[in-house]
Formats: structure tokens, C-alpha cells, sequence
């Protein structure tokens, strides 16, 4: 089972639109958009496209979804891939995950911590010793996004981690549809009983609470699965443009029900 190399060039693109995203928000969040302008073809034109890339720049944030999605397939791809020649040694498994992930994640705080270009916007206290453990979701309020509001991610990724077993192992036992179906039904029962029926801190639906955000990484997980056991079926799906036209058909409706 080989690396699929477009798999990381797409998480570095979805990594990409989210650093735009932040960007945006931080320069254009209170603009204001010039009057529209109706006068004429060419000034007309400007001002639908003013428009359009105002409201897309907005979605971007949906990036982090698409890098959940392709985190839980690169996961599941490579776990699968030991599990072909021997059975996997969870133990082994975890020290090799989390030294491959821990030291990134404390070299990220040295140069917050060491650069003359970053604004360091809150004080450095206690609460850096949950964020360099990856446990922010710990007082969620005063530590999720403490010091870089992108390290929440870290934490999510974490929980993920720590779970994974569980869902490999069901996923193997049920398969990838059944996996799929689990997911989301675990995923948005919790997101509903978190926003409606006890109604918390939205930042434990964003990833603070990453069952949350399970059916996007279950997704991912059976993306991984069907793509062992059909490769040329899944990729035609995806590159060859029928996967993102069903994604434009369904993207509108996805984000009327995240909105409604």
C-alpha cells in the first residue's frame, strides 16, 4: 500500500486556505466593501466578483473540516498498512505517534516564545503547561485558544489519537460503511445535545469535545478503507471532477443546515 503523494498536497492546500482564512479575518472581518456599482459591463463585473470573493474568503474556515477528513485517511492508510504484515502493537504505536508529534508542537511554542515578530497578546503563565501537554480542552474557556488560537487543533488531534485503536478496530469488525454511519450518528448526537439539549461552550463542538468532529475523521477512515479495496474507482471519484461536483451540489445544502 504506497503513500498517495496528492493526499499530502492536499492537506497542504486545505492548510493553506485556513491560513488565508485567518488572514482575512483579521483584515477584512469589520471592512467594508465599496458601494456596488452598477454603472457599467466592466464595473459591474468588478462588483460581483468584489462580492463573491467576500463571501468565499468567509468559508474558508470549512478548510479545517477537509483536513480532519484527510488526517483520519492518512491515519487509517498507514495503521492499515502495518497491520498487513503484523499485528499492531498499540504501544509501539502510540510512542512512535506522539514523538513524531510532541516535538513540532514544543518547537512551535520556543518561537512563540523567541520571536521578535510575534504579538504576544496574552501573558505567558500556568496555562502553558496544558498547552504544551496538548491538554486545552482542560477550563476550555481560558485555555483553548490560549497564546495561538491553531493549536486547538493539536488537542483534538490528541483525543483522536487516543481513541484510534477503538475505531480501528470497529472499523475493521463493522467495515467502512457501518464506521461511517457510527461516526456521524456519535458525532452529531453529542454536537445536538452540547447546542440544544445542554447547551455549552461552543468550543467543545469545534474540537474541544473531538467526538464532535467525528464524522468528518470516520469519513476519512472509510475514504481509506474503500480506497484498499477499489484504488482506480475511489481516485476516478475524487480527481477526475465528479467528487467535486457532487460537492457543489451538496456544499450549499450542507451550509444552510450548519446555519439553520
Amino acid at each position: 500500500m504506497k503513500r498517495l503523494l496528492w493526499l499530502d498536497i492536499s492537506k497542504g492546500l486545505a492548510i493553506l486556505v485556513v491560513a488565508y482564512f485567518h488572514f482575512f479575518r483579521t483584515y477584512f472581518q469589520y471592512g467594508v466593501l465599496p458601494p456596488a456599482d452598477w454603472s457599467g459591463l466592466a464595473a459591474s463585473a468588478l462588483t460581483i466578483l468584489r462580492l463573491v470573493w467576500f463571501k468565499v474568503s468567509g468559508l474558508g474556515f470549512h478548510a479545517v473540516g477537509v483536513f480532519i477528513i484527510l488526517s483520519g485517511w492518512t491515519l487509517m492508510q498507514s495503521t492499515m498498512r502495518r497491520a498487513e504484515s503484523e499485528a499492531v502493537a498499540w504501544g509501539a504505536w502510540y510512542r512512535a505517534r506522539f514523538l513524531r508529534l510532541y516535538p513540532m508542537y514544543w518547537v512551535a511554542h520556543l518561537v512563540y516564545l523567541l520571536s521578535p515578530f510575534v504579538a504576544r497578546l496574552e501573558p505567558v503563565d500556568d496555562r502553558i503547561i496544558l498547552s504544551l501537554l496538548g491538554l486545552r480542552f482542560i477550563d476550555i474557556q481560558m485555555n483553548f485558544m490560549y497564546l495561538n488560537a491553531a493549536w486547538w487543533y493539536f488537542s483534538m488531534l490528541i483525543q483522536f489519537y487516543l481513541i484510534f485503536p477503538l475505531l480501528f478496530w470497529a472499523a475493521r469488525r463493522l467495515g467502512p460503511w457501518m464506521l461511517l454511519l457510527i461516526g456521524c450518528a456519535a458525532g452529531f448526537f453529542v454536537r445536538y445535545v452540547l447546542l440544544v439539549v445542554w447547551p455549552q461552550n461552543g468550543l467543545w463542538v469545534l474540537g474541544g469535545f473531538a467526538i464532535c468532529r467525528l464524522p468528518e475523521f470516520a469519513l476519512g477512515m472509510s475514504l481509506a478503507m474503500w480506497h484498499a479495496q477499489s484504488a482506480a474507482r475511489v481516485e476516478w471519484f475524487l480527481l477526475r471532477g465528479a467528487g467535486f461536483v457532487l460537492g457543489l451540489i451538496l456544499y450549499p445544502a450542507a451550509l444552510q443546515l450548519y446555519h439553520g
